[in-house]
């Protein structure tokens, strides 16, 4: 947050002594950074929670929420930058500053290392949330990028070229929406209970069946709670077992799926008789 804030500043002043919209544009992108940095720092603060009474499953939904709300700011922003990009391209203005050049170069090699700083903690800890906050920074990388390219050619063109700059703005806004899109479904699936990927699912069922205790497993159920996972399932087992020992066995299959997936934080269980007739009828089941 403190670097977001350093470079929004120093793009800003850039943009508006070094006549350049897209520079300013660029900024008004790193000032989204700083809000978001704050709402994903929030989202994670309340996900971390223990549960309580009110909420008997935990607050990670807190961290889903928190990456919808980054995305749908990055839209925003991105809607205002278009707008004021048309405005630049339709009016004359004078030719951005050589010199900005260089504020830019800067600013891109700085934001490409907050992205793979951010992006591989969001890979360790599994944040939907702050990988939402590293995809802002690859987004200031891109806008970036676009405002050299459109500074670039009004400097070498001259007065004749001088809408590159407000095109290059327009190209940031449009790299801007395309990354709140994309960071807003991921965040709606989780907010949805959508399944996780099928290798997390398989996994889940392979270390459970791994037991020798366990004849089968039905009804296998996976959702996403803030940074956890959350499983439901049905394992089918010695009918002749006692209450007890099922209860033994259920112990079991808890811990086995717990080491075989660490982001799962609770496993209930449902234990049912295995009945061997019934299976082999559904397997000669057309």
């Amino acid at each position: 947050m403190l670097v977001n804030t350093t470079l929004a500043i120093v793009k800003l002043i850039a943009g508006v002594v070094g006549h350049s919209y897209a520079l300013i544009a660029d900024a008004v992108e790193s000032t989204a950074d700083i809000f978001s940095s704050f709402v994903v720092w929030g989202g994670l603060h309340i996900a971390s929670q223990p549960a309580d009474e009110d909420h008997p499953y935990g607050h990670g939904r807190a961290e889903a929420l928190a990456a919808a709300v980054v995305a749908i700011m990055l839209l925003g922003a991105a809607g205002g930058i278009a707008i004021q990009a048309f405005r630049q391209i339709m009016t004359p203005h004078e030719v951005p500053s050589s010199w900005t050049l260089a504020v830019l170069g800067v600013v891109i090699v700085v934001k490409e290392l907050l992205f793979r700083r951010v992006v591989a903690v969001a890979d360790e800890v599994g944040s939907t949330a702050v990988h939402a906050d590293a995809q802002h920074h690859r987004s200031d990388v891109f806008t970036s990028l676009a405002a050299f390219a459109g500074i670039s050619i009004a400097v070498v063109g001259g007065p004749k070229w001088v809408a590159a700059d407000g095109w290059a703005a327009l190209v940031a806004a449009v790299v801007i929406g395309y990354n709140g899109v994309k960071m807003l479904l991921p965040s709606v699936d989780d907010l949805m209970d959508r399944a996780p990927s099928d290798e997390m699912v398989r996994r889940i069922s392979r270390a459970a069946t791994a037991l020798p205790e366990v004849c089968a497993v039905e009804k296998l159920k996976v959702r996403k709670m803030g940074l956890a996972y959350f499983v439901d399932l049905h394992v089918q087992a010695d009918p002749q077992l006692s209450l007890h020992d099922a209860h033994i066995v259920s112990g079991k299959v808890k811990g086995a799926i717990r080491s075989a997936v660490p982001a799962v934080d609770e496993v209930l269980i449902h234990m049912e008789p295995y009945e061997v007739m019934s299976d082999a009828e559904h397997q000669v089941a057309p």
